[in-house]
C-alpha cells in the first residue's frame, strides 16, 4: 500500500541544501582534528587477533555509540598518525559524533588467520570454532571493556562484500548491536549475486575481480598484492573472443596464482560447497533494527539486497527490517554516480543519494545508537523510476499488485491476450520465431564495450540488439496511460535449439517515443526519442532449466519450457511509450559464451563451441511470454 509519494521536484530542491564540503568528505585535516586514531589487535576466541582502527572523538563531553565496518578491503591508511579522509557510512556522521571502529577481517591485510571467501555461518559452532558471527561477537565484546566514553550500543554498516559482513554479524548478534544496515550485500554467490546468476558466470565480473579477492596472503600487507589486469586493449570483446574457452583465463593469465578462480571452476553446480556459502537460511530471529539498502541498477548484488529483506520479512517477523531502493548502481548512494542523479542517458531528476544520506541513512542510525528523533520508516522506501518518485509501501513487494501476463505474437507484437491456436497442429509453421546463435559472433551486452563490467549497461540504450537478426524483438502498442510494474518479473519461453544446450536471456525494456524530450543541459548530446532503456535483463543456463543441482540437456529440436525469475522493478512505463521484451542466447562478454554443446563449460573446447538454431514458440498450445506485477 502506497502511504505517500516524495516528488523528484522536491528531491531537487533539497538537494542544494547539503553544502559541497559534505558531499566530498570532511578531509584528513578535519577528522585529525577531532578524533583520536588507536590501533588493536583484538583477540578472537580460537586465538587470531584482528587488526582494529578505532577512531575516538577528542570531545569527551557525552559518550558516543560504536559504529563498526568490517572489511577485506584494507584500512588505508595503517599507522596512528595517519588519518582518513572520511569517517562513517558518509561524511555526515564524522560532524555528529561515534566512536567509529574499520576492522580487517581474518586474514585479509593486517589481521592473523586463514582468510575464506564468503565464510559458511556455523549455526551448532562450540569453543574455540569461528566464523563471521563469532569474530563480531569478539570483537564487540572486547571494544566494550577496552574503549572508554561509549554509551553501550553498536551498529554496523558496509557494502558489498562489507555488507556480506554486516549480515553475517547480525545472525546471532551481540546484544550491543542495536542497529545493522547491510547495503548491497553478497548473499549466494551462485544463483544471483556477483559473477553466477542462474549460474550463468557473469565473465566479465568474475575476471576483473578476481585477482583482488582470489590471491592468496602470505603474510600481514599494508599494501595490495594485486595490481589491476592490464586488457592490453579498450576493447573487452575482442579480448574476450580471442581468450577463447574458460580453460584459457587459468592457462593464459592466471597461472595459477589465482586459486579461487579455479575452485569456482571445480563447482559448477549447486553442491555443498555452495550450499554452505549461502547466506539466506540463517538470517532468521535477527534482533537488531535493519536497514537494506539496494540500488535498482546494481549490476553487481542488486540480487543480494532484495533477497536479505525477503528473507528477513520472511524469518524475522519480530525485527525492525526495512527496504531502501533507489535509481544506483553498486554503492551509487554512498556517494559516486553523480550523487545518484543520472546514469548514462537517463536523468533521474535530482541527487537520490544526497537525499538518501541526509533523510535516512543518518537518522536510522541516530535513533537507534542516540535515541534522537522519532524516525519511522515505511517497510520499503522505494524509487519508482521512469517516475522518478519516491514511494512508500507497508510490504516490498507491494500486496496490492495485479499479475499483467505479456504473449509473444506473430510480427514481434507483445499483448496481453494469448496468442490465436495454431494452424494444422501445435507447431505450425507460424508458431515460433527463430534465429541462428552463433558463439563465433556473439550478442554483446552494451552498444560501446571497455574493461570490465560496465555499470550503466542495466539502463543502457538496447537499439544496437534489437537490430540484429539473433535478437527476437516484441513490443507492445504505445501505452494508452501509465503502467508500473513492482516487484520480480517472471520469464516464461517454449523454445527449441538444434543443440543440445543454450542459454536464454530475457530482456525487458521501455522504449521512449519519437518526440520525447533531450535532457537540459545536455552535454553529450544525446537523443533520447527511440530511446530502448533496458529496466531488467536476466540469463539462464539452459541445461539448470528444471535443477540447479541435476543437469538436463535439451533434445535437439524438441521444444522445452524455460522458467526463471528476474530479479524485483519498480518502474513506471509513460503513456506513448512502449513495453519490449528481446530474447537472445549469447550476452557477451558480461556472461561467459555457452558452447551450446551439453558439455562442461568450465573445461570445454574450441571445438565444443558450435552454431545453432534457436526456436521461441508463441502458439496458444506453446506460448511463450513473461509476467509482470502491477500497481493499480
Amino acid at each position: 500500500m502506497v502511504h505517500g509519494i516524495r516528488s523528484a521536484l522536491w528531491l531537487a530542491a533539497m538537494s542544494v541544501l547539503f553544502l559541497p564540503g559534505q558531499l566530498l568528505g570532511q578531509g584528513v585535516d578535519y577528522v585529525k582534528a577531532r578524533y583520536t586514531k588507536r590501533e588493536y589487535r583484538i583477540p578472537m576466541r580460537d586465538g587470531a587477533r584482528l587488526f582494529t582502527a578505532v577512531y575516538v572523538p577528542k570531545a569527551a563531553t557525552q559518550k558516543y555509540p560504536i559504529l563498526m565496518i568490517r572489511t577485506q578491503s584494507g584500512l588505508r591508511p595503517y599507522g596512528t598518525d595517519l588519518y582518513p579522509r572520511d569517517l562513517g557510512p558518509s561524511p555526515l556522521f564524522a560532524k555528529e559524533g561515534y566512536i567509529f571502529v574499520n576492522q580487517d577481517v581474518r586474514g585479509r591485510w593486517m589481521s592473523e588467520g586463514t582468510f575464506v571467501n564468503m565464510r559458511p555461518h556455523n549455526p551448532t559452532k562450540k569453543g574455540k570454532e569461528i566464523d563471521e558471527s563469532s569474530d563480531t561477537n569478539d570483537t564487540i565484546d572486547w571494544l566494550l571493556k577496552n574503549v572508554p566514553n561509549h554509551n553501550g550500543k553498536v551498529g554496523l554498516y558496509g557494502t558489498s562484500y562489507r555488507g556480506f559482513y554486516v549480515a553475517a554479524g547480525m545472525i546471532d548478534a551481540h546484544p550491543a548491536i542495536k542497529a545493522a544496515s547491510s547495503q548491497a550485500p553478497i548473499v549466494d554467490w551462485f544463483m544471483g549475486d556477483d559473477w553466477r546468476h542462474n549460474v550463468a558466470l557473469f565473465l566479465a565480473h568474475a575476471f576483473n575481480y578476481m585477482p583482488t579477492i582470489g590471491k592468496p596472503r602470505p603474510q600481514l600487507v599494508k599494501e595490495p598484492l594485486f595490481a589491476k589486469f592490464d586488457y592490453g586493449t579498450p576493447d573487452a570483446y575482442d579480448f574476450f573472443l580471442r581468450l577463447g574457452p574458460l580453460a584459457n583465463v587459468d592457462a593464459k593469465y592466471f597461472k595459477g596464482e589465482v586459486p579461487y578462480w579455479n575452485e569456482i571452476m571445480r563447482h559448477g553446480t549447486c553442491d555443498d560447497f555452495w550450499k554452505a556459502r549461502n547466506l539466506r537460511p540463517h538470517l532468521k530471529d535477527i534482533r537488531p533494527a535493519v536497514m537494506t539498502v539496494g540500488g535498482w541498477f546494481d549490476a553487481e548484488n542488486l540480487f543480494g539486497a532484495l533477497e536479505t529483506h525477503r528473507r528477513l520479512e520472511a524469518d524475522s517477523k519480530n525485527s525492525n527490517n526495512f527496504l531502501v531502493m533507489g535509481p544506483w548502481i553498486h554503492g551509487g548512494w554512498n556517494g559516486g554516480q553523480n550523487d545518484g542523479a543520472s546514469l548514462g542517458s537517463v536523468n533521474f531528476d535530482a541527487k537520490t543519494a544526497v537525499f538518501f544520506r541526509e533523510k535516512i541513512e543518518l537518522p536510522f542510525f541516530e535513533f537507534h545508537l542516540k535515541g534522537k528523533g522519532t524516525f519511522k520508516p515505511p517497510k520499503a522506501w522505494i524509487s519508482a523510476t521512469g517516475t522518478n518518485q519516491w514511494r512508500e509501501y507497508a510490504t516490498w513487494p507491494p500486496k496490492n499488485t495485479t499479475p499483467l501476463a505479456l504473449y509473444f505474437h506473430a510480427r514481434g507484437r507483445l499483448a496481453p491476450e494469448p496468442p490465436p491456436p495454431t494452424k494444422g497442429g501445435p507447431v505450425g509453421v507460424e508458431a515460433f520465431d527463430e534465429y541462428v546463435s552463433d558463439p563465433a559472433r556473439p550478442v554483446p551486452y552494451i552498444d560501446k564495450i571497455g574493461s570490465g563490467m560496465q555499470a550503466e549497461y542495466m539502463c543502457a540504450d538496447q537499439r544496437f540488439a534489437s537490430r540484429r537478426p539473433d535478437v527476437l524483438v516484441y513490443e507492445t502498442d504505445a501505452l494508452q496511460k501509465d503502467i508500473t510494474f513492482a516487484g520480480p518479473l517472471v520469464a516464461e519461453l517454449v523454445v527449441s535449439t538444434t543443440g543440445t544446450d543454450s542459454d536464454w536471456i530475457v530482456k525487458v525494456i521501455d522504449v521512449y517515443p519519437n518526440d520525447h524530450a533531450d535532457p537540459s543541459p545536455n552535454p553529450t548530446g544525446v537523443r533520447m526519442g527511440g530511446y530502448q532503456q533496458l529496466v531488467r535483463g536476466e540469463v539462464i543456463r539452459g541445461r539448470f532449466r528444471n535443477s540447479f543441482q541435476k543437469l538436463q540437456p535439451f533434445g535437439p529440436g524438441k521444444p522445452a519450457t524455460v522458467k526463471f525469475t528476474l530479479p524485483d522493478v519498480c518502474h513506471t512505463f509513460r503513456a506513448g511509450h512502449k513495453i519490449m521484451v528481446q530474447v537472445h542466447s549469447i550476452w557477451f562478454p558480461l556472461v561467459d559464451r555457452n558452447p551450446q554443446t551439453f558439455v562442461d563449460t568450465f573445461t570445454a573446447k574450441e571445438s565444443d563451441f558450435q552454431k545453432a538454431t534457436q526456436r521461441v514458440y508463441r502458439s496458444q498450445e506453446l506460448a511463450s511470454g513473461m509476467v509482470a506485477q502491477t500497481l493499480p
